[in-house]
């Protein structure tokens, strides 16, 4: 994904699609079948579940990991009977070339036509064999003006790597590896793929000398912390801090300057999926317009689906959170697949830091 220039499109910005639930094809699901899902918490509409399952007669049920590397390591350990993961670039890539994954030719889907041209590739199933795109977004910070020292922070990683002694234990980051590792290698002018472990050292001296101002590191409840006043600053993705804004409107969502990771996540079937003709027309059915702008209005994420923003709700076109304005789209930095030599060093560094 290139780097955007203007203001983008709710559109583009739209999550994922649909179902057309297609006569006797690959892309139909069974009457009275199955469908388990596996997915972040708080990342799939419960009303998609119930107008999947009316439509289709299929039962669908959800569970939900904390991390990318906890799903990853689930598929590694056999898959636990899923038929459907949402994994994100930084893992889908290692998922294809693991042989994870089954290859259920999306491209050839009947609602692929809807997918955005920029979304019709992604790094590591360039051709879209594997998977099909579900939300896109950055991610930033979040802090609440009331809370922070002179009621604003610089748009720069500084505020939250270097942050004020007031607001020592008042922060709170991702517990994601890729984003807290990016974050410090986009502040320190270091590039997130680098092989050479005297930068690697620089970024884990950052973070350590970080870690006694941060209260937790938590992929879960990011949005009801900062609601409650919990911490006053949240490394944060971006359409978590849309459903922060809806219920504290003075919240700041910040691109730093220094760069903004955008990050792209995905519908794939694991190997071996129980309810594979399912999960194959349930993939179909979300790159549907109506049902990924659904999935957007709910999630507060961009879907890729052609003909979904006339469905968005309002304050998503109206939020710079997830409308990027024009002025930080030079700050956006798009996935890169690093060398396994880069992701040992990363592994390390986080390792030790949570230790």
């Amino acid at each position: 994904m290139t780097t955007r220039k203007k203001r983008l499109p709710l559109a583009l910005c739209a999550g994922v699609a649909a179902l057309a639930i297609v006569g006797a094809s690959a892309t139909t699901a069974s009457a009275d079948g199955e469908l388990r899902l596996y997915n972040w918490s708080n990342y799939f509409p419960p009303s998609l579940l119930e107008r999947f399952e009316k439509e289709t007669g299929t039962k669908v049920s959800i569970d939900n990991y904390a991390s990318e590397e906890d799903l990853l390591a689930k598929l590694q350990a056999g898959g636990a009977g899923y038929d459907v993961i949402f994994p994100g670039t930084t893992t889908l890539g290692v998922m294809v070339k693991q042989d994870l994954l089954e290859k259920i030719d999306v491209n050839q889907m009947e609602n692929f036509a809807n997918v955005l041209d920029a979304h019709q590739t992604i790094a590591g199933d360039e051709e879209r064999v594997f998977s099909a795109p579900y939300m896109w977004g950055t991610t930033g910070f979040t802090y609440d003006p009331a809370m922070v020292p002179g009621g604003e922070l610089a748009e720069s990683w500084k505020a939250v790597f270097e942050p004020a002694d007031e607001l020592k234990g008042n922060i709170a980051m991702l517990n994601e590896m890729s984003d807290v590792w990016n974050a410090g290698a986009y502040y320190l002018g270091i590039s997130k793929c680098t092989e050479d472990a005297a930068e690697a050292q620089q970024i884990l001296d950052l973070l350590m000398a970080q870690k006694p101002h941060v209260k937790l590191y938590s992929n879960d409840g990011t949005i009801d912390r900062m609601v409650a006043g919990e911490v006053a600053v949240h490394m944060q993705w971006n359409g978590a801090a849309h459903r922060v804004k809806a219920k504290k409107p003075d919240v700041v969502y910040v691109y730093p300057k220094e760069g903004t990771t955008f990050w792209t996540d995905a519908m794939a079937v694991p190997k071996g999926a129980p309810n594979l003709e399912n999960a194959k027309a349930f993939i179909n059915w979300m790159m549907k317009p109506e049902i990924a702008a659904e999935a957007s209005n709910y999630t507060g994420y961009s879907n890729a689906i052609k003909g979904s923003g006339e469905f968005l709700k309002e304050d998503l076109r109206g939020d710079p959170a997830v409308n990027t304005p024009e002025e930080y789209g030079e700050r956006l930095r798009p996935y890169e697949a690093c060398s396994e030599k880069s992701r040992d060093l990363r592994e390390r560094v986080w390792t030790k830091l949570k230790s």
